[in-house]
């Protein structure tokens, strides 16, 4: 170093510091990713292989999977072990009929034991809270089977409840063979006597059976299986009047002859591998679509449970994204506008040639900065400021930062969200009269904690964790073009419904 010139030692300090920056941006960088992930994917222990449709039971939520074992979560984000499945076997499913909770399960089959002998099996409980004294299982009932090599493998049950006819139908296979259809009877779960199976797809499995508007849907898992990280697991779907078929996909091709639409792609980033298909109504215009990625390339290749937002698209169904973290324009559907702060409008400068009669061709032309919140925050109040919806023009009391909050409970696929002004602490909240207003800091309160469910339509609804003082559950509207509220959310009203713009 005594050796270096004082140019040589000017040089070698920049590149320290170069490399430092790179480094701090590395760092800055994977501590996104680590967010981005709190965001988008289930916490606490997700960890599960071909999960059943998520049921709710005594206030939590339940989900089984292969090998007899489940999860159980109190907010339907935050997921841990233990719930209890005997008997075993593979890829179960579950329904509530009345006031007991019906599971279908399989017992080998899949090429498990080296075959594809496999059974169905159905057994009933009043509760899935394993601490109830309510809790325990009927002995089980075959339903199904499959026998020297025949053109099915009876794995992987799909129930559905028709709620037109009251019926109960249950889909099962695999690619070794046909996807077939059976009739259970409602009160029992045993197979209704005399049913014969009828063959309604091939080339999937882990199939799922839906109705909407007028049309049955089955739903499948196609791909390849049980390959971690190599996995191409992706579910598909096909649609038809009839419950017994045919089910057709977007271009009228039969799902008997391989037809399908996509649902759920096979992931493409940090998951991969998406199967077993079941759906979450949890009221008009908010369902989820639950899931597993064969691998989480972040939890060491595991399978792990995922939920996300279902849309529907011309009567097809296909998977929303929960909201990433970011900063945006919240803008207001009913007319277009953006929530903002109710501050003075702080002028940008007037370029000295504007107008068109004033322009001088040969005038030097120069970008005019974006105002920066530096600029207007001097001129705010120090207290809580209200907000109105107004034209957007991406200036600082109009750009909101949207952060998942980790150590909040969550809710059935979504965490907990903070809403601050970018660049601030200052957070939304709502009011014990039901309106809306941003504090100078956000504290954790339950009032500034925010639900965002992605809806059927794309659009999206805002509600409060809670309002202080109440326990109504009322969601962000706008009531007039420049007036947002808190009231009931309305999924036939375009009041009751947001988009976020990315403006990172």
């Amino acid at each position: 170093m005594n050796n270096m010139s004082s140019s040589s030692i000017s040089i070698f300090k920049t590149y320290l510091l170069m490399k430092f920056n790179i480094l701090k941006l590395t760092l800055a960088a994977l501590f996104l990713v680590v967010l981005a992930g709190t965001a988008t994917a289930q916490v606490g222990s997700p960890y599960i292989h071909d999960p059943s449709t998520i049921m709710k039971s005594d206030g939590k939520y339940y989900t089984f999977g292969t090998g007899g074992g489940g999860l159980i979560s109190e907010d339907g984000w935050n997921w841990k072990g233990g719930a209890v499945r005997p008997g075993g076997g593979a890829a179960p499913d579950a329904i509530k009929i009345g006031d007991r909770y019906l599971i279908a399960y399989g017992v080998t089959g899949g090429g498990l034991g080296g075959g594809h002998d496999g059974q169905i099996m159905t057994m009933w409980n009043k509760t899935l809270d394993p601490n109830s004294p309510d809790f325990e299982f009927t002995e089980p009932v075959l339903v199904a089977e499959s026998k020297n090599m025949e053109d099915n493998d009876a794995i992987d049950p799909g129930l559905l409840l028709d709620p037109t006819t009251g019926r109960l139908w249950m889909s099962y296979g695999t690619y070794f063979g046909n996807i077939r259809l059976v009739e259970l009877d409602p009160k029992t779960g045993k197979r209704v006597e005399g049913n014969e199976a009828i063959d309604i797809a091939i080339d999937c499995e882990a199939t799922d059976l839906e109705y909407r508007d007028g049309w049955y849907y089955l739903l499948g898992t196609h791909g390849t299986c049980c390959d971690a990280a190599n996995a191409t697991y992706n579910i598909i779907v096909g649609r038809s009047k009839n419950v017994t078929g045919p089910y057709v996909d977007n271009m009228g091709r039969d799902m008997l002859r391989g037809g399908a639409k996509m649902v759920v792609s096979s992931g493409g980033g940090r998951t991969n591998g998406a199967g077993h298909f079941g759906r979450v109504i949890l009221e008009d215009g908010v369902e989820k679509v639950s899931l597993h990625y064969e691998a989480d390339l972040n939890r060491s290749g595991r399978s792990v449970l995922a939920i996300k937002p279902l849309l529907w698209d011309k009567g097809w169904p296909e998977a929303g994204e929960n909201l990433k973290d970011g900063t945006y324009e919240i803008e207001s559907e009913r007319r277009g506008y953006g929530l903002e702060l109710v501050v003075d409008f702080v002028r940008m400068p007037r370029a000295t040639s504007w107008g068109y009669f004033r322009n001088n061709p040969d005038a030097k032309v120069e970008p005019i900065p974006s105002q920066q919140l530096s600029d207007v925050i001097d001129t705010w109040p120090s207290g809580n400021i209200d907000v109105r919806n107004g034209d957007y023009l991406a200036r600082p009391h109009q750009r909101w930062t949207i952060t998942a909050v980790p150590d909040a409970p969550g809710f059935l696929g979504t965490p907990a969200y903070k809403i601050v002004i970018a660049g601030t602490e200052r957070a939304l909240a709502a009011t014990a009269d039901a309106e809306l207003v941003t504090v100078p800091k956000f504290t954790g309160a339950p009032e500034q904690l925010w639900r965002i469910d992605q809806l059927t339509d794309g659009t999206y609804r805002i509600m409060p964790k809670s309002i202080p003082g109440s326990d109504k559950k009322l969601a962000l509207i706008s009531i007039g073009d420049s007036t947002p509220t808190l009231g009931e959310f309305d999924m036939s009203s375009d009041n009751s419904k947001w988009n976020f713009r990315d403006k990172n």
